[in-house]
């Protein structure tokens, strides 16, 4: 009896296709076993609500400055004051919202006030709540308004902005 060996063409085929099946699916999934877990998806930030403050509380114009440490917050509140002379200015929109710089653009954006279920309020472009580009209110008396940005990075540089509102132009 003669035993016939398979040609070197077909063996080296075979070895291609295992290992072509063996990059392209996982044991477990070839052989019945559990599927391997999904990648998680990326949190959700907070669930919407109705925000604290109206978009068009923050309309007028504002003396600004910052600060990087809460002990600096009523020094720097004068300063803002100071500031009146050159005013920031928060317009009405004509989409409900204001108009408001943001971080690292020149261009006047559109904002809105975005409220979550735990009671916080933000002003960014419009979208969820607590995006990369927005400011968190931390306090807002009508008088004095106090933004932290969301982003740790922009926060870290640009601090916590505290606006004083100017009084109305004589």
């Amino acid at each position: 009896m003669t035993v016939s060996w398979p040609r070197p063409e077909f063996a080296m085929l075979l070895t291609v296709l295992g290992f072509s099946l063996a990059g392209c699916t996982s044991q477990n999934s070839l052989f019945g076993g559990p599927p391997e877990p999904a990648v998680a998806a990326a949190p959700a930030g907070p669930a919407p609500a109705p925000p604290r403050y109206a978009a068009q509380e923050l309309v007028g114009r504002w003396g600004m400055a910052a600060f990087h440490r809460p002990e600096d917050r009523a020094r720097i509140e004068v300063q803002a004051k100071s500031q009146c002379t050159q005013p920031y200015v928060i317009s009405a929109s004509g989409g409900g919202g204001v108009k408001m710089y943001g971080h690292d653009k020149s261009d006047l954006q559109e904002m809105t006030t975005k409220g979550t279920v735990e009671g916080r309020t933000y002003v960014g472009p419009p979208g969820d709540p607590a995006g990369v580009d927005d400011r968190e209110i931390v306090s807002f008396d009508g008088r004095v308004l106090v933004l932290k940005w969301v982003d740790p990075e922009v926060a870290g540089r640009y601090g916590t902005m505290v606006l004083v509102r100017c009084a109305p132009r004589a």
